[in-house]
């Protein structure tokens, strides 16, 4: 059995790594202000203008994960499925646009036939 003193060693040195690894990593770490004002001008004007798009597409995604987790079937099946409605509803828009499109084509063609 290894001497008292050898173990207190040991010990004090498992402790100073435990708590002062991740007290000094805390303390090196710069902030997200300190990240943000290193940036520069153009860099910070731009993220200011694209935070608020930036974070309604987070919440979007967090809040779309959440319904998909609360589903039966696996993530990535739900995911699949909802990107599989998500294109078939795109389609049926660009078809009705489409059509609108053509049927006031058509419209505007009986009224300048009508006109002449």
């Amino acid at each position: 059995m290894p001497r008292i003193g050898t173990t207190v060693k040991m010990i004090v040195a498992g402790v100073l790594l435990c708590i002062g690894g991740p007290a000094l990593v805390q303390y090196v770490r710069p902030t997200e202000e300190e990240l943000f004002q290193k940036f520069n001008p153009e860099l910070q004007k731009r993220n200011l203008e694209t935070r608020d798009q930036r974070q309604k597409d987070f919440d979007s995604f967090v809040t779309q994960l959440k319904t998909h987790a609360k589903s039966d079937k696996s993530i990535w099946h739900a995911i699949k499925e909802s990107e599989t409605t998500n294109r078939r509803e795109v389609e049926t828009r660009r078809k009705a646009e489409l059509e609108e499109a053509e049927r006031q084509k058509a419209q505007i063609r009986k009224e300048l036939a009508e006109g002449s």
